[in-house]
């Protein structure tokens, strides 16, 4: 049987001159393909060496992290996978009361954070049932690698199949319930395949020329860490890592790269930069948006300082990338406002409330299938059943369109999110999530989280919450109070205190008025 482990696609693939460098820091640091398979390979002896229990299922243990950004966060995902464990990567702004959450729900054998946090994070973990708690800090330290270095540098891959699970992420849901979506070895494998070729690294490749990736992406969502580190990996090529996005380094590094992919605020940030030009991109051959909408007025700058077109492109947590302006052909194939064409091996409809498919330029409901769609959400059978059509089709919650207002017909502009989220500097915040924080506290008799135009990032979260008669309410503690509960991209970067919330005939808070009476609020 095929090693279908999504680590033996990327050992197979490996360059032969593993002496060659795989990554570098801006700090000088250099790591060869020889590094990367010897470093995971102890990685991956530790972690066999825990003997870390399955599940009755055979679902393979869980590996839960949240650290920040290192080459060794990256060895150690890579080693997780290797191992033929599954890795849950958790954002490192999230705060212990979310942290117990994600424990207690995963239920990971293993439980790796920073070494600043172990002290506050471990009983948390313990109360948990988790067995192992290890650290891992940013300057190559933390007791993952004090336990790993006695290990060979040799390790079998262990054999999975395409549908074993490989990750679990996690994102909120409307309900304030965070789920876990399943990604598999095939799922994964399947997309970094597909973007392989989809956007022009097999041909460089096959022309005898080396990419450079300017990783400057988190590594605990599906941008950073499917997107943009698989490509990578797949087509041997370098990567200039950045533990941290940092504008005037960036624009410093940009001529020794090929490769860059950002969230929209990366790129508002960029063209903020007195350096950031045509000379600075002079070896550039591809820009990548996504994780949120790219405005158009973002786009046409950035085409009129640096003579490219960014390709920005159409993915979630539970499917990886699914649609993408194209690479190939000219710059004017690549539509702003819209996210293009399904990837090859994707299908993508837009149907009505009953199902019926919508004609061109209609808004509906955007449902997707494909081999790197998952499977379903952890522990949560009946939100898998509710968010699938009977014939395989994730309903992803998205409303959009295809062509229609002079675009091509086969491209997908997206123009709402039917489960109101919203998208901050590329991160995820769920309104419910926030409301529910905002309403326990005291004196609040209840609150309306909304997101508005922002300059910087794309859309900022605001809350208007409504005063209890008899308990005079102050915007600032407000905000406070949530900082020292929820990660800083959740906090409102607005209160309003008001008499009352605007409602329906139904009763039902009318967020859209809302949305308008504060929509120039960060203009």
């Amino acid at each position: 049987m095929k090693n279908e482990n999504l680590f033996a696609l990327i050992e197979a693939r490996l360059p032969r001159d593993l002496g060659g460098r795989f990554l570098e820091t801006l700090d000088s640091l250099a790591y060869s393909w020889r590094d990367l398979l010897h470093a995971t390979g102890r990685l991956a002896g530790w972690l066999a060496s825990l003997q870390l229990p399955a599940e009755a299922d055979g679902t393979p243990a869980r590996v839960m992290v949240q650290v920040e950004k290192s080459p060794e966060a990256l060895l150690l995902y890579l080693a997780t996978l290797r191992a033929g464990l599954a890795y849950v990567p958790l954002n490192p702004a999230y705060q212990q009361g979310e942290v117990e959450y994600f424990l207690n729900d995963a239920r990971p054998a293993l439980f790796v954070c920073s070494p600043q946090r172990q002290a506050a994070l471990e009983p948390v973990a313990r109360a948990a049932g988790v067995a192992h708690v290890f650290t891992l800090g940013e300057g190559r330290n933390g007791s993952v690698l004090e336990a790993a270095a006695p290990f060979p540098d040799t390790y079998v891959t262990v054999r999975r199949r395409a549908d074993d699970l490989a990750a679990i992420l996690y994102t909120s849901g409307t309900t304030g319930r965070s789920k876990g979506a399943m990604l598999s070895h095939g799922n994964l494998s399947a997309n970094a395949l597909v973007l392989d070729e989809f956007w022009g690294f097999k041909e460089e490749r096959d022309a005898g020329d080396q990419d450079v990736l300017l990783h400057a992406l988190p590594l605990f969502h599906v941008h950073g860490l499917f997107v943009a580190a698989h490509a990578a990996l797949l087509a041997g090529s370098r990567m200039l890592f950045m533990n941290r996005f940092d504008p005037p380094a960036l624009v410093r590094w940009l001529p020794k790269a090929t490769v860059f992919m950002g969230v929209p605020t990366m790129y508002t940030r960029l063209l903020a930069e007195p350096g950031f030009d045509r000379h600075a991109c002079r070896n550039m051959r591809l820009f990548i948006s996504g994780s949120a909408p790219l405005l158009a007025e973002t786009f046409e700058q950035f085409r009129g300082r640096t003579g490219r077109a960014i390709v920005e492109r159409y993915g979630m947590s539970e499917t990886v990338m699914l649609v993408s302006n194209p690479y190939f052909g000219v710059a004017a194939d690549r539509v702003a406002g819209t996210v293009g064409l399904p990837l090859p091996g994707v299908e993508v409809r837009i149907v009505k409330e009953d199902g019926s498919a919508c004609r061109t330029g209609e808004v509906g409901q955007v449902q997707v299938r494909g081999p790197s769609v998952f499977p379903g959400y952890w522990r949560m059978l009946e939100k898998t059943a509710e968010d699938f059509t009977a014939d395989g089709f994730f309903r992803t919650g998205d409303v959009g369109h295809f062509g229609g207002s002079g675009r091509p017909e086969g491209y997908l502009t997206l123009v709402g999110r039917a489960k109101d989220l919203i998208i901050s500097g590329g991160y995820n915040v769920y309104p419910k999530e926030i409301e529910g924080y905002i309403d326990e506290m005291p004196g609040v008799a209840e609150s309306a989280v909304i997101g508005l135009p922002h300059p910087d990032f794309g859309e900022a979260v605001a809350a208007v919450v409504v005063a209890k008669a008899t308990a005079p309410l102050d915007a600032a503690a407000i905000m406070a109070g949530l900082r020292a509960r929820i990660a800083n991209f959740k906090v409102p970067k607005r209160v309003w205190v008001v008499e009352d919330l605007p409602r329906n005939a139904m009763g039902k808070v009318q967020k859209n008025v809302l949305r308008e009476r504060y929509r120039e609020a960060f203009a």
